[in-house]
C-alpha cells in the first residue's frame, strides 16, 4: 500500500506559490470569516494563516460571535468585500439557523477564493501526482455534503464518469469519502487494490491499509492540499489546475 502524501505535495506547490508571488511582486490578501468558535474550523482558519505567511499572502480572520444574526453578518461580509482584499472564505459550517446559501451567495466570483472547489483540485493533483487514472475505473462516491460530495460529484458529471453509493462499495476500484464519520470504511468492505481518497476520516486506518493499494492518511492527505489549492486559486485567478 502507498500513502498518497497531500501534506508533501502541497509543499512542493505552495513553495512554487512562493517563487511566483516574488517573480510577479504580487500583493495578495486573504480574508477569513469564521463565525463561532467551533475547534475543527479555529484548526482549519490556523492551517490557511500558515500558508499565507509561508507563501507571502497577506492574512485577516474575521470572527464573529455566534449569536450574531443574519443581517448583521451579511453587512459585514458585504464592507469585508469592498476593502483591499484578493479573495474571501466563509468558513464553513455556519450555525445552523444561518442561511448558508444566502450568505455564500454574497461574494462575488472575483472574490470567492473557494470559486474552484479546494477538495476537486485536492483530489485532482494527487490522482495526477500519482498517475492513478479514473478511465474505466469502478467508482465510489460517499457523502452528499456541500464541502466533498456536491462537488465531487459535479465534477465526475462534467467528466462523464458513471459512479455510485456506498452500497457498491465492495466493487469499488476508487472510493472517494467525505462523510466526517470516523470507521465509517473497514477493510473487509475494500476490495483488494482499491485507491482511497479519505476526505471526511471516515477510514479505519489499520484494517484498510491492508487490503488498499494507494490511500489518503489523516491528517496529511487531502486537507493540506485543499489549502494549497485555495492559494492557488489566489495567485493565478480562480483557474483551475
Amino acid at each position: 500500500m502507498k500513502i498518497l502524501d497531500g501534506k508533501k505535495l502541497a509543499q512542493k506547490i505552495l513553495k512554487n506559490l512562493k517563487k511566483e508571488i516574488e517573480r510577479k511582486k504580487l500583493k495578495l490578501k486573504l480574508a477569513v470569516v469564521l463565525v463561532g468558535d467551533d475547534p475543527d474550523s479555529e484548526i482549519f482558519v490556523k492551517q490557511k494563516r500558515k500558508a499565507c505567511e509561508l507563501v507571502g499572502i497577506d492574512f485577516e480572520l474575521f470572527q464573529f460571535p455566534k449569536r450574531i444574526q443574519q443581517t448583521e453578518l451579511a453587512k459585514k461580509i458585504k464592507e469585508i468585500i469592498k476593502s483591499d482584499i484578493s479573495g474571501l472564505v466563509i468558513q464553513l459550517p455556519l450555525p445552523q439557523r444561518i442561511n448558508t446559501d444566502e450568505i455564500l451567495s454574497l461574494v462575488p466570483k472575483e472574490k470567492d477564493a473557494e470559486s474552484i472547489s479546494p477538495v476537486v483540485c485536492a483530489i485532482t493533483c494527487l490522482l495526477e501526482e500519482y498517475k492513478i487514472s479514473l478511465k474505466n475505473k469502478k467508482i465510489i462516491l460517499i457523502g452528499k455534503g456541500r464541502l466533498v460530495g456536491q462537488p465531487v460529484s459535479d465534477w465526475l458529471k462534467k467528466q462523464n464518469l458513471v459512479f455510485s453509493g456506498i452500497e457498491d462499495i465492495k466493487q469499488a476500484d476508487i472510493i472517494i469519502s467525505g462523510t466526517g464519520r470516523p470507521n465509517l470504511i473497514k477493510g473487509e468492505m475494500v476490495k483488494k487494490g482499491a485507491v482511497i481518497i479519505d476526505v471526511g476520516g471516515d477510514v479505519e486506518f489499520e484494517t484498510v491499509s491492508k487490503k488498499a493499494s494507494y490511500l489518503t492518511p489523516t491528517p496529511g492527505g487531502v486537507g493540506p492540499m485543499t489549502v494549497a489549492c485555495l492559494l492557488h486559486n489566489l495567485v493565478y485567478g480562480f483557474i483551475s489546475f
